[in-house]
This record gives C-alpha cells, sequence and structure tokens, in this order.
C-alpha cells in the first residue's frame, strides 16, 4: 500500500484507515518480534526465569531501564546490545505508526497550498 504522490488526490478514508491497519500491524510485528529477542536473550544470557525475562525485555524496550542486574559477562554484553537495539527499535516502531498519519497531513498542507480544498 504505497502512499499517494502530491499530484494525486488524497486517498478516501476507508483506504486511509486500512493504512493506519496495515502500518500498526508493522509496528506491533516489530515490537513483538524485539520483545521476544530480548526474552530469549535474557533466559540464555542472564540466566534469568522466562518471566523475569519478560519483564527485563519489556522495562528496556520501553525504555525505562533493566530490572534484575546481570551476573555474567555474556549478560552484561547482551543488555548492552539489547539497550541500544532496543531503542532504535521503538523509535522505529514509533515512527511506522505515525507515518500515514503524518503523510496525510502533509499530503493536506500541499493540496491546500495548490489551493484544492480536500476532505
Amino acid at each position: 500500500m504505497k502512499f499517494e504522490k502530491k499530484t494525486q488526490p488524497l486517498a478516501n478514508r476507508s483506504l486511509f484507515l486500512l493504512r493506519i491497519l496495515k502500518y500498526w500491524s508493522i509496528s506491533t510485528a516489530m515490537i513483538i518480534f524485539s520483545l521476544s529477542l530480548g526474552v530469549v536473550g535474557y533466559r540464555h544470557f542472564g540466566h534469568l526465569s522466562w518471566i523475569d525475562s519478560l519483564l527485563n525485555a519489556s522495562m528496556i524496550l520501553t525504555g525505562m531501564g533493566p530490572v534484575d542486574r546481570m551476573a555474567t559477562n555474556a549478560g552484561k554484553l547482551f543488555a548492552s546490545f539489547y539497550a541500544l537495539f532496543s531503542g532504535v527499535v521503538f523509535l522505529g516502531a514509533t515512527a511506522v505508526l505515525l507515518s500515514p498519519v503524518y503523510h496525510r497531513v502533509l499530503h493536506r498542507f500541499h493540496l491546500l497550498d495548490d489551493g484544492e480544498e480536500q476532505t
């Protein structure tokens, strides 16, 4: 589902809502994949239980910080790289989620600049 070009009319509401659903799905898939990667990593490298791994991965992914300290060097290295990875993924997923809305607003501004009234 590509975005319309600046010379094309604004997409209708149903297409816009489908586009939001598609990009929400992509964003959700990015978050679920990243969370799964973190859970498995904390379980393997940090020797944490599944629920503690989920808690740590969730807290890191949302930017709130770790809960448990890592006892091994491998766990500490994983936590460091996962924190960096999570920051990028969270911002990327947010950008994907909001891109249809930003595009629609900017496209509408462009149409208004050209003197075309679109709803």
